[in-house]
């Protein structure tokens, strides 16, 4: 799990990145959470997608926004770190640039980029999108979603309603040609306490079952 250095707008960005062994691999980039609230790109639920997606053969990368650990910068309310996320993604698609496939992850605030991003960079083809914080922050620039993908969220959610996420998913499922995978985890917290093992679970499926359609 190498640790990478590279150029953002705003200074140097620390990731980690791992190459797949395979020629000509699908990418992934997967966000963090709130960086004001203790979110890096060690976070247990990050770090567990990052691991799913190295396993299922994808090139993949994490990465701290600016001024979190050794990232540069000082948080921007969003805006920075949507930049901070494009030019993470242009230097994932510079080591792969053969790639068949790019897929975006992110966690909390992390997913609120990361569908920002995706609306930027037609390049992108599926997500997951987990605990996003739908009552917190506006979705409605998902319109139309332009990729399918997975939404988890917890049922015990402290905090962003179960409700607000509901009404979320039923928006993008009704969109044409848009097909919305939304897994809700009983018992489950914010952070997916005591349930990492379902969460995981669920992502390997899904993406097992995307990479096999798209094979």
């Amino acid at each position: 799990m190498p640790e990478v250095i590279f150029n953002g707008p705003d200074g140097r960005i620390e990731g980690r990145y791992q190459h797949a062994k395979t020629p000509n691999a699908p990418i992934a980039l997967v966000l963090h959470p709130h960086p004001q609230y203790g979110g890096t790109m060690n976070n247990k639920v990050v770090y567990a997608l990052y691991q799913t997606f190295v396993a299922k053969g994808f090139s993949a990368l994490r990465f701290n926004f600016r001024g979190v650990g050794r990232s540069q910068g000082q948080f921007d309310n969003g805006q920075g770190e949507l930049s901070d996320a494009a030019s993470s993604l242009d230097w994932l698609q510079a080591q792969n640039p053969n790639t068949p496939a790019c897929w975006i992850a992110g966690f909390s605030f992390g997913a609120w980029i990361a569908m920002q991003l995706m609306m930027r960079r037609p390049e992108i083809g599926g997500f997951i999108s987990v605990a996003p914080p739908a009552s917190i922050y506006d979705f409605s620039f998902l319109a139309p979603c332009p990729a399918s993908g997975l939404i988890v969220h917890g049922d015990k959610d402290e905090l962003v309603p179960l409700a607000a996420v509901n009404k979320l998913a039923q928006k993008l499922s009704a969109q044409k040609n848009i097909k919305i995978d939304y897994r809700v985890i009983e018992g489950a917290d914010h952070f997916f306490a005591s349930h990492g093992d379902n969460l995981n679970q669920i992502v390997e499926t899904y993406l097992a079952r995307a990479l096999a359609k798209a094979a």
